[in-house]
């Protein structure tokens, strides 16, 4: 893919690689999730070497996950606290479903969705990380009443993240060129001042 060197970089290369490491592992973590949570899914224990392997390796895959997402949560969190100007582009988002972003508040690196997002799933690994260790028998021992609930709390968590990941997915695919940035760290000039204006005349001091 020919690239203009006027681009502006978005993401470094660390950034990129702590991304998708949580992403594969937030899909493995997924597909194996749903084999130990419903006989309907227990095919997908096949993907694992069967189901004791999926059940050995699943908490395994939650740990990568969570320390990387933890290291992602740190890197980004400066970038996505929210402001006034966040909530006013949230309020005004059926404008972006039409079509009409430009005429939306104008944003810095990420827009109020993208925050929204990014502190939904912080909320969802909170709750998972510590019910996914009440639920992890082999190397702790709780009460059958704490795991119950444990297994509750990280269903629950567990699907809404899920789903709030099909958005991110489904949001970056839509809005033409944000997938690039992930895969090669940089964007085009006019798509920082579509869809970032103030970010783009920060890094471009314009």
């Amino acid at each position: 893919m020919k690239r203009d060197p006027r681009d502006l970089v978005r993401y470094t290369a660390g950034e990129r690689i702590n991304h998708w490491i949580v992403g594969i592992s937030f899909i493995l973590l997924g597909v194996s999730g749903l084999a130990l949570f419903h006989p309907a899914f227990f095919p997908f224990t096949m993907l694992f070497g069967g189901p004791t392997w999926t059940r050995i390796l699943h908490p395994f895959l939650g740990v990568l996950m969570a320390v990387f997402f933890v290291f992602m949560f740190f890197r980004f969190l400066k970038n996505n606290l929210m402001r006034r100007i966040d909530w006013q582009w949230i309020g005004r988002i059926g404008e972006m479903v039409d079509g009409s972003d430009e005429t939306m508040p104008a944003q810095g690196k990420y827009n109020g969705g993208q925050k929204l997002l990014f502190w939904l799933l912080a909320l969802c690994m909170l709750l998972l990380i510590p019910s996914g260790i009440l639920l992890w028998q082999v190397y702790f021992d709780f009460s059958v009443e704490a795991r119950r609930w444990a297994a509750v709390i990280h269903s629950a968590a567990a699907v809404v993240m899920i789903c709030l990941i099909f958005v991110h997915v489904y949001a970056a695919i839509w809005v033409k060129g944000t997938i690039r940035s992930m895969w090669y760290g940089t964007v085009t000039r006019a798509w920082a001042r579509q869809h970032h204006r103030n970010w783009y005349e920060e890094v471009t001091k314009s």
